[in-house]
């Protein structure tokens, strides 16, 4: 799988500064960024800033809140001083990203108060690209990033958006920078980090794009998987999302997620919704263990963990299972889950019709 960490910040920090480098004769202070109403050289020690920042958080281990703290340049400081300032932050970012360990997830406000190393070294890169393009179009320099690594940080960052065959005029578009052919122009943004839901034994960590992509071509996703996992259900459910990405209806809160347990990390097994909730307010939920990682109620946390998460949106009247009628083993699980059976077996039919052969439990709101 193809990640975003040190090596990748200090790649882009260093393409950046090759480039500006050829331009620190001209006023920037005078010179507005692109379609920003900032100048070139607010806008350079903004990079450096956000570059601190997300070191900061990282190192810090910070939950609550940013860590209360500024760069500010010296008094006389010029422009190539400011770009030795980017490739000082952008190596504090890259240390930090390599020594955090995975699970560990820092305060960012969006979207879910949190992201792991990739996230923020994502965000990073991310930072320093557009505002490249920026300072650049300024400048009236030439500037375009790799077509890969901007496909990489859409399907990390930009799980949302329909991903197109210029990935970097994607990324501008998707960023109020450009345009692209029969879509809208793009006024507000926000980073798109991925939803983690906490369990007791467990968390259920939300699969980007980028993840699912390796996990339907029999990758691991990023993920350090129990021996003998992913079961073949989480590459099915990889690949689905990976579908409904490409097609531009991927909806990130209700994809699919990886079971991992919170004493070593391990990921033991996938949980998902097969969509989004329904008019009348349904999900349904499907989950799977690694066979080495069965037996210990991991399925039943997990499935409750989710259940709890989604009964608790305002779209969501209830969540719903399905099972084949000799899966004695999944109905346990869902049952311990509290869900009740409404189709199937003579149990009396809900408002969800026929169960087609199968069992189909709900629990309501």
């Amino acid at each position: 799988m193809r990640t975003l960490g040190g090596e990748q910040v200090e790649e882009a920090v260093a393409g950046a500064v090759a480039l500006l480098r050829t331009a620190t004769d001209r006023d920037w202070r005078a010179t507005r960024a692109g379609r920003l109403d900032w100048d070139c050289r607010y806008t350079a020690e903004h990079v450096a800033s956000d570059l601190i920042a997300y070191a900061g958080q990282l190192a810090g281990r910070a939950t609550e809140a940013y860590v209360p703290f500024e760069i500010t340049l010296d008094e006389g400081t010029g422009n190539e001083d400011v770009l030795q300032v980017i490739e000082t932050t952008g190596a504090l970012l890259a240390a930090a990203v390599r020594t955090t360990p995975r699970e560990v997830r820092a305060f960012h406000p969006y979207p879910f108060r949190g992201a792991d190393r990739e996230g923020f070294a994502a965000m990073g890169i991310t930072e320093v690209l557009l505002h490249t393009h920026d300072i650049a179009e300024g400048l009236g320099l030439s500037y375009e990033p790799p077509a890969e690594r901007c496909a990489d940080l859409l399907a990390r960052l930009f799980p949302h958006v329909r991903p197109d065959a210029d990935p970097w005029r994607t990324l501008l578009w998707a960023t109020g920078r450009g345009d692209l052919p029969g879509r809208a122009p793009v006024t507000e943004w926000r980073w798109r980090n991925n939803l983690v839901v906490p369990a007791e034994r467990l968390t259920l960590q939300g699969l980007t794009p980028a993840a699912a992509t390796d996990l339907a071509a029999g990758g691991d996703g990023g993920f350090a998987w129990i021996d003998g996992g992913p079961y073949q259900g989480t590459r099915d459910a990889a690949g689905m999302l990976v579908k409904a990405y490409e097609t531009g209806v991927h909806r990130p809160v209700w994809g699919v997620f990886v079971l991992v347990r919170r004493e070593d990390g391990r990921a033991v097994g996938g949980i998902g919704f097969h969509g989004v909730p329904d008019e009348q307010g349904r999900v349904e939920i499907g989950y799977d263990l690694a066979e080495a990682a069965r037996g210990n109620g991991y399925a039943t946390e997990g499935l409750r963990a989710l259940t709890e998460w989604a009964l608790g949106r305002e779209a969501v009247t209830s969540v719903r299972a399905t099972t084949e009628p000799e899966n004695t083993a999944s109905q346990a699980v869902i049952a311990r889950a509290g869900f009740v059976r409404i189709t199937g077996d003579g149990a009396e039919d809900g408002d969800g019709g026929e169960g087609g052969g199968q069992f189909v439990y709900e629990l309501r709101r």
